[in-house]
């Protein structure tokens, strides 16, 4: 069952967007809660287990209405996968993901498998394989570009360890808390996001090559 909704979710507002992002929007859910006055104004880096990197997910990708490109590894987040549902759904944007294979017998990956054999995905603008590098080796990235603005990357899978997730008390350390040593990058550099989107690109069509998962094919494969 998908969490509740949080205040960082903004998932069916229409009145919030990634139009006039700022870095600066994400300093609330650092650990000092504000970057330093010499931070850089198109890169940041979050760390697991002292950052919020949950939320910081969760603001860029609620906000996404244009378009989405995404090569995700690890992909075991409920409310991360009700986000990217809705994205999946709304012909309005244009949805481009690409998991891997080795990973591929997920329950959330299942979840779109499905969709796409009753309602065709392509139909929805939305395009999506599971499958490999172009050398049939994993597709290890961790990371999207949302609406051609705003991109992320780095160690950090989407799963309750692999984000830090606050689960019980919000805030890192508590009870029921779990962090792997992952770190996410967020940046607006627009030359790295032009580089970073056609290299999803690149990775999307190499997994459609070799073998991938698609919406003709059911997955066998046991998640790892």
């Amino acid at each position: 069952m998908a969490k509740k909704k949080s205040p960082s979710n903004v998932s069916g507002d229409k009145t919030q967007s990634l139009q006039t992002f700022n870095l600066l929007d994400l300093q609330q859910y650092t650990q000092e809660k504000s970057f330093s006055t010499n931070a850089s104004n198109d890169f940041h880096l979050f760390y697991v287990g002292r950052d919020d990197v949950h939320d910081v997910l969760k603001y860029v990708l609620s906000r996404c209405s244009v378009s989405l490109y995404l090569n995700m590894f690890g992909y075991d987040d409920d409310e991360l996968n009700d986000i990217i549902m809705g994205k999946i759904l709304d012909p309005s944007v244009t949805v481009l993901i690409t998991l891997d294979k080795s990973q591929a017998g997920g329950v959330h990956e299942k979840k779109i498998l499905d969709l796409d054999r009753t309602k065709n995905l392509a139909a929805f603008n939305s395009h999506f394989v599971i499958g490999q590098s172009a050398t049939h080796q994993i597709s290890h990235t961790k990371g999207f570009v949302a609406d051609g603005k705003v991109g992320g990357e780095g160690s950090t899978n989407w799963s309750i360890s692999g984000e830090g997730t606050f689960v019980v008390t919000g805030q890192a350390g508590g009870a029921g808390f779990k962090a792997q040593n992952n770190t996410q990058s967020i940046f607006t550099d627009n030359d790295t996001i032009s580089r970073f989107t056609a290299e999803l690109i690149a990775e999307h069509m190499a997994a459609q090559k070799t073998d991938g998962v698609t919406k003709n094919k059911s997955s066998a494969i046991k998640k790892k």
